[in-house]
């Protein structure tokens, strides 16, 4: 069943375009665009940052490590250059302690001999002339 006639005569007939309406639409376009381009901005930052977030954390724990690792190592520092432990090693080498009569005999001869103790005293001349 057809109702409308195929020989109408507003067939010929075009819609005017409404630029108005056009201008509206790209103006809505662009701002959605810009919209979107915004979040997704965001969104990158915010990953961005957690992604940092995490590095921070790992070099903490790595710092904290580190500073265990130095606290260990400066105590066996400690633990090896103890007098105890340096007398035994030396004495591990074939070392052997000083008497008393060693000492009296070298402070002795710098008294008896002061032009064989070391000088303490500055230059006469300054370095630079």
């Amino acid at each position: 069943m057809k109702r409308a006639p195929q020989n109408q005569p507003n067939l010929t007939i075009f819609r005017e375009r409404n630029t108005g309406a056009e201008t509206r639409l790209a103006i809505l376009l662009l701002a959605g665009l810009l919209l979107a381009g915004g979040f997704i901005f965001a969104a990158g930052q915010h990953f961005v940052a957690v992604r940092y977030g995490y590095q921070g954390e790992k070099l903490r724990q790595e710092r904290e490590q580190l500073l265990e690792q130095q606290r260990r190592l400066l105590l066996a520092r400690e633990e090896a250059a103890a007098p105890s432990r340096l007398e035994s090693e030396a004495r591990k080498l074939g070392l052997q302690s000083v008497e008393a009569a060693q000492v009296g005999t070298s402070v002795a001869a710098r008294n008896r001999f002061p032009q064989t103790a070391p000088a303490l005293s500055a230059p006469s001349t300054p370095l630079g002339r």
